[in-house]
């Protein structure tokens, strides 16, 4: 009997996790295209004055204007490459996770109030309280951590660099003009220098994985490791911003089904979704964005002259040396116009083919 029980319960979770990654890789795509423009234009400006190859804005409005003059349209959608491909994973990785963390906080929850002979089928309208949305938050934002930390590194470093061949003239004239500050060089040594190695600049997702994983070893044994800076800020973002968006999201969901005077939330038009998922959005930047600001200085600083010691190192010079907890803003207003529309169409795009999946498997 146990083993006939342990069946179905077995397929359903593997159908749940089948439901999660075609639902997860559909919305987390919509969100990749309308979002990624705004998201360049973000971390351009959050990386001014780590990233060696970045460029250097007045604001958003230069930014969008000189990326655009200089690059064209596929500036903005530079670094696409390393999201896209691992979207699939990690939109499942955080639906599925916190679905399971949800159940498993629920669970727990019946067996405290029934005795430990709880009903299994919790109610899956049952409000979670604010403690129980921060251990789900912290569930779900360890998992999907390990997925985003080398994916934003990737992405982050070719957004801050832009165009190779503008980012290396910029490295050149900043050698030079570092050159020709120097007045104790004679020109007999100078004419004895060995010419200065070829600016570094990357040509693509793989060309920078390629060099972390052969250059940056803060863990010698661990080659992988270097892809994994900037984790701290990266579970930072994501718990905090997680903690928001899902909050916000089923907060504004159940206000307009108790609205519409609907039993379920199965019955619910897709406007409902998307302003729920554009609210949740807009409250996930809201609450994680200096965490995310950290995030891309670590993730861009030059590899062979690191100019952070850590999370907490970056946040204090930051404040302390950049005009105050502003600075921790610095590209806010990108984030927040890709906030609304980016989050929109990916819950959309989650629930629209979750649906259409589930009645098709019926």
């Amino acid at each position: 009997m146990a083993a006939a029980a342990a069946g179905p319960s077995s397929r359903r979770r593997r159908h749940a996790v089948a439901l999660d990654l075609a639902a997860g890789t559909a919305g987390g795509v919509c969100q990749l295209l309308v979002g990624h423009p705004f998201d360049t234009l973000k971390t351009k400006l959050q990386s001014q004055g780590a990233a060696a190859a970045a460029a250097r804005f007045s604001g958003p409005g230069d930014a969008l204007v000189r990326t655009f003059r200089e690059e064209g349209v596929a500036g903005f959608y530079r670094g696409m490459g390393a999201p896209l491909a691992t979207v699939a994973l990690f939109n499942a990785v955080l639906f599925a996770s916190r679905g399971a963390a949800t159940a498993a906080v629920l669970s727990r929850r019946d067996k405290q109030q029934d005795g430990d002979s709880g009903d299994p089928a919790a109610p899956a309208s049952t409000p979670l309280s604010t403690p129980e949305q921060l251990v789900v938050a912290l569930a779900a934002s360890a998992a999907v951590s390990l997925v985003a930390a080398p994916t934003e590194l990737l992405k982050c470093r070719l957004q801050a660099q832009g165009d190779p061949r503008l980012a290396a003239e910029r490295l050149r004239a900043s050698a030079a003009a570092a050159a020709a500050a120097t007045t104790t060089t004679t020109a007999a040594a100078a004419a004895a220098a060995a010419p200065p190695p070829p600016p570094l600049v990357f040509r693509g997702p793989l060309d920078v994985a390629r060099h972390v994983l052969r250059h940056e070893r803060p863990v010698p044994f661990l080659p992988i490791a270097g892809l994994y800076k900037g984790l701290l800020a990266t579970f930072a973002r994501e718990t905090l911003g997680n903690m928001a968006m899902f909050g916000v999201y089923s907060a504004v969901r159940d206000s307009q089904r108790r609205r519409r005077g609907l039993a379920s939330a199965d019955a619910q038009p897709s406007t409902d979704v998307m302003l729920a998922g554009g609210l949740g959005g807009t409250a996930f930047w809201f609450a994680a964005f200096p965490s995310d600001l950290i995030k891309s200085k670590l993730q861009t600083e030059p590899y062979d002259a690191p100019k952070y010691r850590g999370f907490w190192d970056c946040a204090a010079r930051t404040v302390r040396d950049e005009g105050g907890f502003r600075a921790l803003w610095r590209g806010f207003t990108p984030a927040l116009l890709r906030s609304f529309p980016a989050n929109a169409v990916c819950f959309w795009g989650y629930e629209y083919t979750k649906g259409k999946l589930e009645r098709a498997w019926r």
